[in-house]
């Protein structure tokens, strides 16, 4: 599933139905697609996004290093993880961009 966030002032973010979630979550909104925020509302769900996302990545790093020293590095060479930090750039930029513009954000 995907889902794609849009805005009056920003071109759409697709992204994968998962990935979504988990940043709609950190918003504290509701997973329901399709969903909505109010333009009044767009900026404090940008600080709880930011807020939830520093939160998340030292989580990641933890478990990272927990799993590297279980793990013999020459034994497994895994792609590295692409981090929630960097696959929410781009709603980050669309969420700036509707707070400046006082619009809403829609998903669906």
């Amino acid at each position: 599933m995907l889902v794609t966030f849009t805005c009056k002032t920003h071109n759409d973010v697709t992204m994968f139905g998962d990935n979504a979630q988990s940043l709609i979550k950190m918003m504290e909104y509701t997973t329901d697609i399709p969903g909505a925020i109010v333009a009044e509302d767009v900026e404090s769900a940008l600080v709880n996004l930011e807020k939830n996302l520093v939160i998340a990545v030292a989580q990641q790093r933890a478990a990272q290093e927990q799993q590297q020293a279980i793990e013999n590095d020459d034994e497994n060479e895994q792609e590295p993880e692409i981090s929630i930090n960097v696959r929410a750039i781009p709603l980050i930029e669309l969420l700036k961009a509707a707070v400046l513009a006082k619009s809403y954000v829609m998903w669906q």
